[in-house]
């Protein structure tokens, strides 16, 4: 039994959903992703991941909707991936593991090119959209400076294969796993 939420953030194309996913898998526990949600929402809306950010820009309402449903699966026996859940964890008091996923932004846009089947060109200019849009909504929504962390772990993916990113992550939680405080 794991004692803590894992909360697995990092910048997109990072492959936090990829190691959130085989992490979850390895310890036998749930896994929640607030991209997921996001996306789904603005397919919901017809409109694209830049739009529904610009959306989401005016409207705080977005995210905290989001992440208040993420909150709400913060227990033991999760993995949370997004962003800024670890952060919004500690806010609430919530045992947690923090990890943090690196990658170059190179290998980030191929990643991302490539899932998306977009040219390289055009992840890039989305990637940084999103990012900008990220940035300028966590700090005006909750004050939370995405430049900087405060994760338990932080593994670099730029070379490293998936499988090797999720071992790191279940060997740091198993070592490092106790028992919350009341």
């Amino acid at each position: 039994m794991i004692h803590r939420v894992v909360a697995i953030g990092g910048r997109p194309g990072s492959g936090k959903s990829t190691a959130g996913r085989r992490v979850a898998g390895s310890l036998g526990l749930d896994y929640r992703s607030a991209g997921e949600v996001f996306r789904a929402e603005a397919a919901r809306r017809g409109l694209d991941l830049d739009a529904f950010g610009l959306y989401a820009s005016a409207h705080p309402e977005v995210d905290r909707a989001l992440d208040g449903a993420m909150q709400e699966l913060a227990r033991p026996g999760v993995v949370l991936d997004g962003r800024i859940q670890g952060v919004l964890c500690r806010r609430r008091g919530v045992a947690v593991h923090a990890v943090e996923i690196t990658a170059s932004e190179e290998e980030r846009v191929r990643r991302v090119a490539a899932r998306d089947g977009e040219s390289v060109d055009a992840a890039r200019a989305h990637l940084r959209a999103r990012e900008a849009s990220e940035r300028d909504r966590y700090r005006r929504f909750y004050g939370i400076d995405l430049d900087r962390t405060d994760a338990d772990l932080t593994v670099d993916s730029t070379h490293a294969r998936p499988d090797e990113v999720a071992a790191t992550i279940v060997a740091f939680v198993r070592a490092h796993d106790r028992e919350a405080p009341p």
